[in-house]
C-alpha cells in the first residue's frame, strides 16, 4: 500500500490546494490548481488522492484520454507528488463498480478529504449535480517528495 503520510501532512496545511498535471495529445502538460486530499478509491480500495472536477472541463477531457495524472502538494520547501492511473466517477463517467446513486455522498466525501466544509449540504448536492461534477481519484502508484 502506498504511503501517503506526506500528503496527509501537506494537504491540510494548504487547505487542500494542489496542482494536477496531465499530458495533452501534443505532449505538453496541462496543469491546474484543485482542492484535493487523500482518500481511498471507492471501487478498488487502493490509496489515492481525490478531487472534484467540473463537468465538461478540459481537465476531464484529458483525463479521459490519458487515464493518468500527477498531483502535487507543497508547503514551503516540503512537497509531494502522487502519480498514477485515474478513476473518474460522475454523471458523464459512470463506473460499473460504483452505484451511481451514491454519487452525491461520494462527492461530499471527496470534498471533505480535500479539507472542504459546507453549511448546506443540500445546496452543495444541487450545485454538484447542476455542474455535472465528477469525482477524480489518482491512484498512488508512484510517490516522490521532500518532507
Amino acid at each position: 500500500m502506498a504511503d501517503l503520510a506526506l500528503v496527509h501532512k501537506l494537504a491540510p496545511a494548504e487547505h487542500g490546494l494542489a496542482t494536477v498535471a496531465v499530458a495533452r495529445p501534443d505532449g505538453t502538460v496541462h496543469t491546474s490548481v484543485v482542492n484535493a486530499g487523500p482518500i481511498d478509491d471507492p471501487v478498488s480500495g487502493r490509496a489515492s488522492v481525490g478531487f472534484v472536477a467540473v463537468g465538461g472541463s478540459r481537465k476531464l477531457e484529458l483525463l479521459r484520454l490519458r487515464h493518468n495524472a500527477t498531483i502535487t502538494f507543497r508547503r514551503g520547501w516540503e512537497w509531494v507528488s502522487v502519480q498514477g492511473p485515474v478513476r473518474l466517477i460522475g454523471p458523464d463517467d459512470p463506473d460499473p463498480g460504483f452505484d451511481a446513486g451514491g454519487l452525491p455522498q461520494l462527492l461530499r466525501e471527496v470534498f471533505i478529504a480535500a479539507t472542504g466544509t459546507h453549511d448546506d449540504w443540500d445546496e452543495y448536492d444541487r450545485v454538484m449535480a447542476a455542474e455535472r461534477r465528477c469525482a477524480v481519484f489518482v491512484e498512488a502508484t508512484r510517490i516522490a517528495g521532500r518532507g
